[in-house]
């Protein structure tokens, strides 16, 4: 079962990594490295689209429809993930 983790949490948790290291965060949190990483890349992402926006003029229609695509894609790569886990932990049992 994949847990959730609170925008707050992982604020925090990318805030902790930035002063002590990835590796000593997630000993620290009890998260796996993969884990907190791929949240690093997510807000760092969002944070680079947010600057780029906030200077540049409004997001052209192709861009909101890449970005919406884009979306769609990392959640439907995140669901093959969830269920290779799935599969895998299966076939071990």
């Amino acid at each position: 079962m994949k847990m959730r983790y609170s925008k707050e949490f992982k604020e925090q948790a990318i805030k902790l990594s930035d002063e002590i290291g990835v590796n000593p965060a997630c000993a620290q949190l009890g998260l796996v490295y993969a884990t907190l990483a791929d949240w690093r890349k997510s807000y760092n992402r969002e944070r680079i689209l947010k600057q780029k926006t906030s200077e540049d003029d409004p997001p052209t229609e192709r861009e909101k429809k890449l970005m919406k695509e884009n979306a769609e894609l990392r959640e439907a790569n995140n669901i093959l993930k969830d269920a290779f886990r799935f599969f895998v932990n299966d076939r071990k049992q």
